[in-house]
């Protein structure tokens, strides 16, 4: 498997060359970010990760389970009293003691088995505040899934528009080359009749040279470009469409977007679920002051090993209540509520800090995103009032108004304004991309409504009735939650894609 994927990378380097050759399969952003939200390993792990982390809250709920474990044992024992010991050891049971000229051996065996059942009562809140903590500890890995997936989402947009904007920039370059080529051809023949001198057909060939090797330079970004599309991706890039408008599910206004960054920011999220499950963790060491009461019940086998007869085994039935009440733990209970309460201090300072943070965020990307719109709109003039510069230069030169180098630099800062008009647009699609990642919306909710997507809780619902759980398990939780905080989850906008 690992041949194969560095043989698709490598690919993704030697077929750069064939971008303006061979005709190949139309690829939209769709497709590369469905493709990606199914395959791309650091999402799958992580995904992982989320349903390893929703067995916490299984494990906690078996404290409210019964328990049951079955046990047996065998036992062989021989006594050798030696002969001088005889006269104080009775060996025979007999009441006489051994005789000394006799060595005493006695032998024994026995077997035992039993099975034993226990099924807590009230654990004083214990299982219920580690419950509460293992639901939020769950809810914040749903909100870094959620994270990651922005991440992975947004690396596919960079990679998309990258491609295509070295796919651009590339063409740039190639006419670049054959319009110097032409120039330089022109100048030849211009010298040869003695309208030019040397220096110009020199400058002629310099600014030729130069061309190719930003060419080459511009080949060898467009292989990079593919391979780190086909690494995030999963599959080298094709014919690329034109990436569709993210209009439809941006802010109308940074106003707009800071509240909705507040509700969504999947940070944000993350740590108010970790405030919550520092609290239930303080809930969880005060409970280790309150009373435990449990039944016990067990069931008993005793009797020979050898020979083994099953009607002469003793039975032993045994039920029990047990209520432990805890009295002095030498400062250990009070220790664990002082630093869970500290803990709990740190958690809700972190979700201020991560709010601070989103908004952060949120005013560079939006700001970022005017920049790039404002970019766009200067670089297009700088393209329109270029071409028509370098036209007239060229124009000029034929009647004697103009040297060559005018035409050269003319030409220049045409293929210069080009390639600033599609990094502008570039970089206005990213800057797009990280104000959704800043606010939540950078999701397949809303980038690919049309496909199938993970339900992050599927799991954690599945394992709700699993092997283990009894039906008795709800009135128990009950009563033991009843001065436990319960784990809130926190509302979410409606995807834009769904709500339009």
């Amino acid at each position: 498997m690992f041949i194969s994927r560095r043989a698709g990378l490598l690919a993704a380097v030697f077929s750069a060359g064939l971008a303006f050759g061979s005709p190949v399969a139309a690829e939209s952003l769709a497709d590369a970010i469905a493709l990606a939200y199914q395959t791309n390993p650091t999402l799958q792990a992580q995904r992982a990760t989320l349903r390893a982390l929703d067995e916490n809250t299984v494990q906690a709920r078996s404290g409210w389970r019964p328990s049951l474990s079955a046990s047996a044992s065998g036992e062989y024992r021989e006594t050798r009293t030696p002969a001088g010991a005889a006269g104080l050891v009775d060996t025979n049971n007999d009441g006489v003691p051994d005789s000394p000229a006799v060595d005493g051996i006695v032998e024994r065996n026995g077997a035992t088995a039993g099975i034993n059942l226990s099924q807590p009562i009230w654990t004083g809140g214990r299982v219920a505040s580690a419950v509460s903590a293992a639901q939020a500890d769950v809810l914040a890995g749903q909100e870094n899934l959620r994270r990651i997936e922005a991440e992975v989402l947004g690396g596919v947009i960079v990679a998309y528009v990258d491609v295509r904007r070295d796919i651009e920039a590339l063409r740039i370059r190639q006419d670049n080359v054959q319009v110097l080529r032409r120039q330089l051809e022109e100048s030849d023949a211009r010298f040869e009749v003695g309208e030019i001198t040397r220096t110009d057909v020199a400058q002629s060939q310099a600014r030729l040279a130069a061309a190719e090797a930003q060419m080459r330079s511009a080949e060898a970004q467009l292989a990079i470009s593919r391979a780190g599309y086909a690494a995030i991706v999963g599959q080298n890039p094709g014919d690329l469409e034109p990436e569709p408008p993210l209009a439809p599910i941006l802010p109308p206004s940074v106003e707009v977007a800071f509240a909705a960054a507040e509700i969504n920011n999947p940070q944000v999220r993350q740590a108010m679920y970790n405030a919550q499950a520092a609290e239930a963790r303080v809930s969880a060491a005060r409970a280790e002051r309150m009373p435990n009461l449990a039944v016990n019940a067990s069931l008993g086998w005793s009797g020979l090993a050898e020979p083994f007869e099953p009607s002469d085994y003793s039975r032993n039935i045994t039920g029990r209540a047990t209520l432990t009440v805890p009295l002095f733990t030498g400062g250990l209970t009070n220790s664990r509520v002082r630093a869970a309460r500290e803990r709990e201090t740190a958690s809700e300072l972190g979700v201020e800090q991560a709010r601070r943070t989103a908004l952060q965020n949120v005013t560079q990307a939006w700001s970022q995103l005017l920049a790039a719109r404002a970019n766009i709109g200067s670089t297009d003039e700088q393209v329109r009032a270029a071409r028509i510069a370098a036209e007239g230069v060229r124009q000029e030169q034929q009647v004697g108004l103009r040297t060559t180098i005018d035409v050269l630099n003319a030409e220049q800062e045409l293929r210069s304004a080009e390639l600033a008009q599609i990094s502008a647009r570039r970089d206005e699609y990213v800057a797009a991309a990280s104000v959704l990642s800043a606010v939540g919306r950078l999701d397949a909710a809303n980038l690919i409504p049309d496909v199938d997507r993970y339900d992050a809780q599927a799991n954690s619902r599945g394992l709700r009735f699993a092997a283990g759980w009894v039906p008795w398990e709800v009135p128990i939780s009950l009563v033991d939650s009843a001065l436990v905080p319960v784990t809130e989850e926190l509302p979410r906008d409606t995807p834009m894609a769904t709500a339009n």
